[in-house]
């Protein structure tokens, strides 16, 4: 975030965000968590929707969703797209109080950390007080963000890890939030934690046409949001671009980032 504007804000994130998200994935990532027909669910920051769309599904029958965003262009297109009976969804910052939302017996946290670097467990305290006693919190993000590739140029590695850095100090990025879950639910007091890990971006060979929008939209979109000066190339943020884009379009490239799981129930009393 840069004051209360979302890093990775533009015209197409809605699309970018629909795009990248595997139905499936989230579908057993969900049941790994314990989500059961019946429950009444929270999507923190649920961005297009299509997560929260997957999660009513598996609550059925008689469960209710509701997706939580700060964006009202992502509410709306996800009103428009995934709205239905029983699911709903509603525009609010995440990091003033909940309560008028009402208690849940599952609330999923999915790649929201990573933005919050400095608060992020004021965060998932301040999510926690809608989680009903007994419930269960799943908190989800991404670990060494960005950062794994093989193999770039040394002038295209050292900037990538220069921009993750810049992040860090300028944009309250967390490119390590994946790690620290755990901490988190165990300093809140949670029982019965279980953690899990496994490759969220697993890229090799040919590129697939959604990496290549997901990735390449990401690097744009923060490149030039932040003013990041470039400096080891002459001709700024397109000389960068073009040498990115090449080496991702490139089959023998390597790019993974591991995603962490890590859920646990509330305690009664």
């Amino acid at each position: 975030m840069q004051g209360n504007e979302y890093l990775m804000e533009s015209d197409e994130e809605v699309l970018r965000l629909d795009a990248k998200t595997d139905s499936k994935v989230v579908e057993n990532q969900a049941f790994w968590a314990g989500i059961k027909p019946g429950m009444r669910v929270a999507d923190i920051c649920c961005g297009s929707g299509k997560t929260t769309s997957v999660l009513y599904k598996l609550i059925q029958p008689g469960g209710v969703a509701v997706g939580v965003d700060g964006s009202k262009n992502r509410i709306e297109y996800a009103k428009g797209h995934y709205g239905t009976q029983g699911l709903d969804f509603i525009c609010k910052d995440i990091r003033e109080p909940l309560g008028d939302l009402g208690m849940f017996d599952f609330v999923w946290v999915r790649f929201l950390l990573e933005y919050y670097l400095s608060n992020s467990f004021d965060i998932v305290k301040n999510i926690s007080g809608i989680v009903k006693p007994g419930g269960i919190l799943c908190l989800i993000d991404l670990d060494h963000n960005c950062l794994n590739h093989f193999a770039p140029s040394q002038r295209l590695e050292r900037t990538i890890f220069s921009i993750i850095k810049y992040l860090e100090e300028k944009a309250n990025f967390d490119p390590y939030a994946g790690r620290k879950l755990y901490f988190h639910l165990y300093t809140l007091g949670y029982h019965d934690i279980n953690v899990d890990v496994a490759a969220h971006h697993l890229i090799f060979g040919k590129l697939k046409d959604v990496d290549a929008f997901n990735w390449i939209k990401k690097i744009e979109v923060i490149s030039r949001k932040i003013h990041y000066p470039f400096e080891e190339y002459p001709g700024g943020y397109e000389e960068f671009s073009e040498e990115f884009n090449r080496f991702f379009a490139d089959p023998g490239r390597f790019t993974y980032t591991p995603v962490i799981l890590c859920k646990g129930q509330k305690p009664i009393s």
